[in-house]
């Protein structure tokens, strides 16, 4: 086997975990969504923290920006960004109800899925939109597949968050 197969090969290797990771979190998110009532979003994660909502919001948000990020298209719901991303919880004067939010991130993350799908390995290893060309010569890692990778671990950091509304629910 020549270098440039086995170089290929692992290259596929590493990009196949990190998406797995990716949809892992997408998937674990999507039970906690579909398991808490609407209502329980509108709690706080703890004393002092994020409502549900918000982090709903901000994770759809988050979501939704990668595909242009990606060079994917342009976002599906760019009204979400000053209200989960820019500003922090509880100034935003009216937020989307529950429904409407999950109705989002699942869109999103269905577009986003099947957008991934039509990506080549080589595509992983090439700049996304928030490099320039110039830094991306002195920074390759600051890749596509590296928002794969910190965005699979906000998902976690979150999902986390997320998770203390389920032991709440007894309250």
């Amino acid at each position: 086997m020549s270098n440039e197969t086995q170089t290929t090969s692992q290259a596929d290797i590493a990009v196949a975990m990190i998406l797995s990771a990716w949809h892992a979190q997408n998937k674990k998110l999507d039970a906690l969504l579909d398991k808490l009532p609407d209502e329980q979003f509108l709690k706080e994660t703890a004393p002092g923290r994020n409502r549900g909502i918000y982090l709903l919001g901000h994770l759809a948000a988050v979501n939704d920006a990668m595909l242009p990020i990606l060079g994917l298209g342009e976002k599906l719901y760019p009204q979400l960004e000053k209200i989960f991303i820019t500003d922090p919880d509880n100034t935003a004067a009216e937020m989307p109800p529950v429904a409407t939010l999950k109705d989002y991130w699942k869109k999103v993350n269905d577009k986003l899925s099947a957008e991934i799908a039509k990506m080549k390995t080589a595509d992983w290893f090439s700049r996304h939109t928030l490099v320039s060309a110039e830094d991306f010569v002195k920074e390759p890692q600051r890749n596509k597949l590296n928002i794969m990778v910190s965005r699979a671990n906000h998902q976690g950091y979150h999902l986390g968050q997320l998770a203390y509304l389920d032991v709440k629910k007894a309250d």
